[in-house]
Formats: structure tokens, C-alpha cells, sequence
């Protein structure tokens, strides 16, 4: 057939995509304005009401000694192949089985996975890293520099990396969404995946389509679209809204403690320390609309019936993508966003469950 015929047969198809596409930036933009409003509002609270800490949080100038725990792992840094960045990590149990790697959400880093560095090493060789835009990790500050192909290029150097040729990969929030790419684009480095607090991309876009409410738990989303603003307003008042979403008495992590919540502001209040994390959101609606897509990695979910930010729906609707016989799911009624922090016994008597037989 002529290329100008086939050119003409698409041409309806492109432009019908390249009018979706607008459709759903305008969409995005204008939520993006309505969350700016809102976050603003909340902003400008937080410094009325606490005048003496000013408009910007201070750097911290000290780590908190948490962040140096020896029992958590030794700390080292890996040079990755495909970009030439060098990402940060925390390991232990090397040598005493599988590889285990840990991908961490937002607002955190690889501190966030403590509980599970402590459990696991005894079997599984255990390294949670700081992602690229994380902590002590390079981090490149073009928004480009943050597409979902180049992150899954570094979940693959670091395993490979690591002297490694397949895992078991753990991921929540961000770090979940991370790990179900890496699953369908690298299955052969897989071995087994454990996903918490964080739908498929294709899942949550397809599901939020259908269920408004989703949206407006996620409005932080659309205001991460805007350059710049997010940073500023996530810093005002010695970043009071990161600690108010970590320490929150409902939606927070229990207990969490003054020192563990700086080893989370640490990195944060350095000079850039949120654009980078930023960057991640800011590439979310790139290659909308996404194709449906099957997920047949044998995988644990665990999720939380109290979660602020996801729906319980959205575990029906993942379910939904599986090949049969593939996925464990597991409902924890008392527990929120947060489960290796706040539910850490149960999520190990799970995973330990899931993964016995790849102990021998």
C-alpha cells in the first residue's frame, strides 16, 4: 500500500489522539490550578500560624542519627551503566540468599524500609536504595531526566549491578508503581514481586476515569504538574505539610518519631532536595492515554482499607489485569498508606508466607 494512502488512513486516528491529548492537559492544568489554590490556602495557614519559622524551611545542617544505624545495613554507592548516575543504598545479608530490593515512595527514601532491613537479612540478601532525585543519589534536575524508561534502565543496573541476575522486588507508592513497569518490561529479572499502597499507572488511569472520587484524593498529583510552586509550598513553614502528611494522627505513620521524621526532612531541606522527587509526578501524564496491559509476575499485594490516597476499589481493578493463579492479595483493615512502617509484623508474616519456597 502507498505510504500517502497509509498516511491518509491514519491521519483521522492522529489527530483524534493529538485531540485527546489536549483535552486531557487542559483537564490536568486546570486541576493543577484548583490544587495550587487549595495547597496555597493551607501554605499560608501553616505560616500565620507559625510566624517564627518563616516563609522557607531551613537546610538541615546535621543527619539524624537513625540514618546511621549500623544494624539497618552498610551504605554504599553504585554506579549505574545506562546513565552514568550513582544512586545510594543500604545493604545487608549479602551472601545469605536472593537478591531483595526495596523501592521507596513519596514523600521518603530508603530509610523507610528499616523494619524490613532488619527482618529479612537473615535469608535474603536485602538493599534498599535512594532513588535517582533521592538523598545522597544524583540527582539531575531537567524534568526529562525522569521518564519512565530511564528509571526502569536503573532498576535494571542495579540488579544486574549488584552481581545479580533477578530479584525479589519490593515497592511502595512511587516505588510500587516503579516495580509494576519493571515487571512487565523486564519479567526475566522478577522473580517474585511484592507491591504495596500502589496501583499499575494503566490501572489507576482506567479506574480514576470511571471513579471521580479517586481524583480528588490525589489532587497533590495535579498540583505537581506546575514547575516550581510545588517546592516552594512544600517547604514554607519548616515544611509543615511533608510533616503534617508523615505524622498526621489519622493519615500519617504511627509513631513515628521526631528523629525518624528528620531522617525523612534531612535530605528534603537540602538546597533542590524536592525537585527531583517532584520530577517523578511531572512525568505521570506523559504517555497518556496507556494501553491495558497483563501482569502475570507471580506478586503479594498488600493494601490498606484505610488508605487516604487510593481507592479499595483499585485492588478489584488490579486483580482484573492478572493472569489467574498469579496474584496474592491481602486487605489489611486497620492499616493506611504507610503499611512497612506502620504494619511491618504483618506485611513480614505475609511476605515471609509468599516467599517461603524460594528458601528451599
Amino acid at each position: 500500500m502507498p505510504e500517502l494512502v497509509v498516511t491518509a488512513l491514519l491521519a483521522p486516528s492522529r489527530v483524534s489522539l493529538r485531540l485527546l491529548r489536549a483535552f486531557m492537559w487542559s483537564l490536568v492544568y486546570s486541576a493543577a490550578l484548583v490544587a495550587a489554590a487549595i495547597y496555597g490556602c493551607v501554605a499560608l495557614t501553616h505560616v500565620l500560624c507559625r510566624p517564627r519559622r518563616g516563609c522557607c524551611g531551613p537546610s538541615r545542617r546535621v543527619a539524624p542519627a537513625c540514618l546511621k544505624d549500623p544494624a539497618l545495613g552498610e551504605h554504599g554507592f553504585l554506579h549505574l551503566r545506562s546513565s552514568g548516575l550513582r544512586l545510594h543504598y543500604v545493604s545487608a545479608g549479602r551472601g545469605n540468599g536472593p537478591l531483595m530490593l526495596f523501592l521507596h515512595g513519596f514523600p521518603e527514601n530508603w530509610f523507610s524500609w528499616r523494619y524490613q532491613l532488619r527482618e529479612f537479612q537473615s535469608r535474603f540478601h536485602v538493599v534498599a536504595v535512594d532513588l535517582r532525585g533521592y538523598g545522597p543519589s544524583d540527582a539531575p534536575k531537567d524534568v526529562d531526566c525522569y521518564t519512565t524508561d530511564l528509571l526502569m534502565a536503573d532498576i535494571q543496573d542495579i540488579i544486574l549491578g549488584l552481581g545479580h541476575s533477578k530479584c525479589v522486588l519490593v515497592g511502595h507508592d512511587w516505588g510500587a508503581l516503579l516495580a509494576w513497569n519493571f515487571s512487565i518490561y523486564f519479567p526475566s529479572l522478577v522473580e517474585r514481586m511484592v507491591v504495596v499502597s500502589g496501583p499499575p499507572m494503566s490501572v489507576y488511569q482506567d479506574y480514576s476515569i470511571h471513579h471521580i472520587g479517586q481524583f480528588f484524593r490525589s489532587g497533590y498529583m495535579f498540583l505537581f504538574q506546575l514547575p516550581w510552586l510545588p517546592e516552594k509550598l512544600l517547604s514554607m513553614s519548616d515544611f509543615q505539610i511533608l510533616k503534617t502528611t508523615l505524622n498526621h494522627y489519622k493519615r500519617g505513620i504511627p509513631h513515628l518519631t521526631h528523629n525518624e521524621l528528620e531522617a525523612f526532612l534531612y535530605h528534603f531541606s537540602q538546597p533542590g532536595g524536592l525537585t527531583g522527587p517532584i520530577n517523578y509526578y511531572r512525568n505521570l501524564f506523559r504517555n497518556f492515554p496507556l494501553e491495558p496491559q497483563e501482569l502475570s509476575t507471580p506478586t503479594l499485594l498488600l493494601w490498606g482499607k484505610k488508605d487516604p490516597y487510593f481507592q479499595l476499589g483499585l485492588v478489584k481493578a488490579i486483580e482484573s489485569r492478572f493472569v489467574p493463579g498469579r496474584l496474592e492479595t491481602h486487605i489489611l483493615p486497620n492499616a493506611g498508606h504507610w503499611i512497612p512502617q506502620s504494619n511491618p509484623r504483618e506485611m513480614h508474616q505475609y511476605m515471609w508466607a509468599f516467599l517461603q519456597d524460594l528458601l528451599g
